[in-house]
């Protein structure tokens, strides 16, 4: 069996979902052959590093323009026009791909190819299930395919959004967003704090930016190093590398203990130690957490998709939303004050968690 899995941007949770179902699928039935490909930079190398930097510039210096363009009704009509020049201009490069590894099922963790693959099977009639799968926990419109044949959401919330938007409910599987099987492995707590040299008593604190290493991590951290709470620190600055250096210039100032991590495969055992994690809210870290039933602290979620997320989170019972600086402080003292609060949003993360959603997810497209 020949399986594609389709993202877009390296180090990216569409990435790290392409990645985890892989790898489940692997365990499943190691014959299987599957392709990985990074679609945007495959069809077009120099368009996608120009998008890149404008998202990313439109992110941190105006997100109110991301805002407004995320899942707007009138720029999706707007844009219908300009959405099928390009997949129709990136449509030739992916369509030899794929008569090239002539795959049995085309998984596709991210809009853009998804909707790309859409079209080439409408346009060639081509036979071949295709696979959307969500990383984020709404869905928006530009998932909406006729020619998508299974939809991988993770909420009951997500699943009417898509029946609402025309969708099918029997092609809807609720599997939550796939994250690497071995969340779904408890691990000694104390022999790892032991390995990271981490007090086996003091709360830890887990600080957390996404890939990118994006937000006020430099604020989060010195606001936790003036709590008279005893805690220790670990940060993980993704592929942030200024903020690493600075950071691990910088560790050995601070009053409490921190540890500093660059883009690192270790996630799972530094949320197992892990007390609270602060983080921005997207879609691959909140579902590592929440296998890890570890309370969230929402910071900075970039408006769109992480703000749907920053919703359902806090209604779930799993996460609370810092606004500022100073609400970060009293909310962390709060919560170190009652233990039985966290307890309860511990408990909440377990209720929604999906730690085998790979699993099922590789299941089923066996299945086909």
């Amino acid at each position: 069996m020949r399986v594609l899995l389709l993202y877009i941007t390296e180090r990216s949770g569409h990435n790290k979902a392409s990645l985890a179902i892989e790898k489940a699928l692997k365990v499943q039935d190691p014959s299987v052959e599957t392709l990985c490909v990074n679609s945007f930079n495959y069809t077009n190398p120099i368009l996608e590093k120009i998008i890149n930097r404008t998202y990313m510039g439109i992110i941190k210096r105006t997100p109110e323009v991301w805002e407004y363009l995320y899942d707007n009704p009138g720029v999706v009509r707007n844009t219908q026009r300009l959405k099928s020049a390009i997949h129709q201009h990136n449509s030739k490069r992916l369509k030899s791909l794929l008569d090239s590894f002539n795959p049995d099922v085309i998984v596709a963790t991210q809009a853009f190819p998804c909707g790309i693959v859409a079209d080439i099977k409408k346009t060639f009639n081509l036979n071949v299930p295709l696979i959307a799968v969500l990383t984020d926990f709404y869905p928006h419109s530009y998932w909406i395919y006729d020619a998508v044949d299974r939809y991988i959401v993770p909420t009951e919330e997500a699943k009417a959004r898509l029946i609402h938007d025309g969708i099918y409910e029997e092609k809807i599987k609720i599997y939550g967003i796939p994250i690497d099987i071995k969340f779904n492995r408890r691990k000694p707590r104390e022999q790892i704090k032991n390995s990271y040299n981490l007090d086996p008593v003091s709360r830890t604190i887990l600080v957390m930016g996404g890939g990118g290493g994006l937000g006020p991590i430099k604020i989060i951290i010195s606001t936790l190093d003036k709590l008279a709470s005893d805690m220790q620190i670990i940060v993980v600055t993704g592929s942030n590398e200024k903020l690493y250096k600075y950071l691990t210039k910088k560790a050995g100032r601070f009053k409490k203990k921190l540890l500093v991590f660059g883009y690192t495969d270790n996630i799972d055992e530094l949320m197992e130690v892990s007390d609270i994690v602060v983080t921005k809210p997207g879609g691959i870290t909140v579902s590592e957490a929440l296998a890890k039933c570890l309370p969230i602290l929402i910071v900075n979620p970039i408006p769109g998709q992480e703000a749907k997320n920053t919703k359902f989170l806090i209604a779930s019972g799993a996460a609370i939303k810092a606004d500022n600086q100073m609400e970060l402080a009293t909310l962390l003292e709060n919560l170190f004050s009652m233990p039985s609060k966290l307890k309860v949003m511990s408990e909440a993360a377990a209720r929604i968690g999906k730690p085998s959603s790979a699993s099922d997810i590789a299941a089923m497209i066996l299945s086909l």
